[in-house]
């Protein structure tokens, strides 16, 4: 069952408590998994119980998002923010210097983390921060539109359309390469999440300038990215290799966005490589 954990962390204002709730499964070396902007932590619901085989699995709804707190007032959603909350949820967990694995938003916050030495290995699934302005703009709209069409819908109508493939795939598409293989249920809590996330707006504001450009030495890293992802183009792979020039590139055929869905056994076998060493 999902808990929750209240705790302290540091800002330029001094400290501040917050809040986030967390689900902890397996046994074996620390592993942190952090989702995407507007999910929550059941998007790793396809691969958690392969990893907990091997691993002391922590996943963490972000702050804002999922049925975790927003940040304190005055707090910006960015990476000077957030990730000094991670850190501080990881030692509240007596967690510290966990491998990490994070999708989309959670992988550039991986990345952050894995720059400041404070993970032992980084798996980045299709991470932000490696666009170009034009991939940026694309990425934001489309996120903003799925955000306002999750508003603008009934909840009696969502709860319809996750209950065909057709509806489904209206519904996940842009982040699913396979939809009809996530479940109803899933479906409408992660569309209701879009919907109900109080940090999104913030975290999309924080995110317009941010770009990925520094090197993150003497750690694993590994980057993955689905050849169907429509959100962040596969090409921002290449770009993190050359930033990361030790990165382990991998390509995730068939997969989406969010790929944990899509070919559940390659990702749990990608995060279990690329958290086997550090």
């Amino acid at each position: 069952m999902p808990a929750r954990i209240a705790f302290e962390f540091e800002t330029p204002q001094g400290r501040r408590t917050t809040s986030l709730t967390y689900e902890r499964r397996g046994t074996g070396e620390l592993l942190l998994l952090l989702h995407g902007i507007g999910h929550h932590w059941q998007a790793w619901e396809p691969v958690l119980d392969v990893l907990a085989a091997e691993r002391d699995v922590i996943v963490v709804d972000l702050p804002g998002f999922g049925a975790s707190e927003g940040l304190p007032p005055g707090s910006a959603y960015d990476l000077a923010t957030v990730t000094p909350v991670l850190s501080a949820f990881c030692a509240a967990l007596g967690a510290e210097r966990p491998h990490v694995a994070g999708n989309s938003l959670g992988g550039l916050l991986a990345l952050q983390l894995g720059r400041e030495k404070a993970v032992r290995s980084v798996t980045a699934l299709s991470p932000a921060g490696f666009w170009s302005e034009s991939e940026r703009r694309y990425a934001f709209g489309t996120l903003r539109a799925m955000r306002g069409a999750a508003l603008s819908l009934p909840v009696p109508l969502i709860e319809r359309l996750s209950r065909t493939p057709a509806g489904r795939t209206a519904l996940t598409s842009t982040i699913y390469a396979r939809p009809g293989r996530r479940s109803p249920e899933a479906v409408l809590a992660e569309t209701l999440a879009l919907r109900e996330a109080t940090g999104f707006h913030q975290t999309l504001d924080a995110g317009r300038t941010v770009l990925f450009h520094d090197d993150v030495p003497s750690l694993p890293v590994t980057v993955a990215w689905g050849t169907r992802d429509r959100l962040l183009l596969r090409r921002q792979g290449v770009r993190a290799k050359r930033t990361i020039p030790g990165a382990r590139l991998v390509r995730l055929p068939g997969c989406g966005h969010v790929p944990m869905n899509d070919d559940p056994a390659l990702v749990a076998r990608v995060i279990l490589d690329g958290s086997a060493s550090g």
